[in-house]
């Protein structure tokens, strides 16, 4: 039984700032994927197990960070600097290996609920 948690998803000006948080136990390379309404679901950030890879999406690059601290369980997703795009639900997702970032959907084995960003103008 794999069970994704995800919490953190909220409304924030733009500008602002959100913490997502994912916890997800087991020895898995993690990433955060949003999909916005009437778009396809796109990459936003990665890491590997050991949190010693990470890759991001160039449209988040510079502001998003992704950390994760497995004592806890808990992957992270601070997103600073938000822009009304960026609204989006996100998905947190557990990869069935743990030696790199991946950055493709079907590289996933686990997905979580879904949480809700919103950024207003």
């Amino acid at each position: 039984q794999v069970q994704l948690v995800e919490s953190g998803g909220g409304l924030v000006q733009a500008g602002g700032s959100l913490r997502l948080s994912c916890a997800a136990s087991g020895r898995y390379a993690m990433g955060w994927f949003r999909q916005a309404p009437g778009k396809e679901r796109e990459f936003v950030a990665a890491i590997s197990w050991s949190g010693g890879t990470t890759t991001y999406a160039d449209s988040v690059k510079g502001r998003f960070t992704i950390s994760r601290n497995n004592a806890k369980n808990t992957v992270y997703l601070q997103m600073n600097s938000l822009k009304p795009e960026d609204t989006a639900v996100y998905y947190c997702a557990a990869s069935s290996r743990t030696g790199r970032a991946f950055i493709l959907v079907q590289e996933y084995a686990y997905w979580g609920q879904g949480t809700q960003v919103t950024v207003s103008s």
